[in-house]
């Protein structure tokens, strides 16, 4: 399997502009691609005892341009739990694990 990204921009009452600058590139991507569809942006907010969430966003492999502009990291395909896909393909959720793998 190729390889996610993944980028944590902070808490989620900051990362609003940084957020706003990944969909943009990366709508400019899927399009220039042909809207393909092992394409997806994904995104989840996560609260690990701290009073603010942080907003985490996920790239596809496919997404490797946009992610590499952002200097996101290397990682494992997330979890589906609390993940909700904010740009891209449908179909990009059919690279995500399922329960129990």
């Amino acid at each position: 399997m190729s390889q996610w990204y993944c980028l944590n921009l902070g808490d989620a009452l900051t990362a609003g502009i940084e957020l706003e600058r990944i969909e943009r590139a990366f709508a400019t991507a899927f399009v220039r691609h042909g809207r393909p569809g092992d394409m997806g942006l994904f995104v989840r907010h996560v609260s690990e005892g701290q009073l603010h969430c942080d907003v985490v966003v996920y790239f596809t492999p496919a997404a490797a341009e946009v992610a590499n502009r952002a200097q996101a990291d290397l990682c494992p395909p997330p979890s589906r739990h609390g993940l909700g896909l904010l740009q891209g393909a449908t179909e990009a959720w059919r690279l995500l694990p399922t329960e129990g793998e």
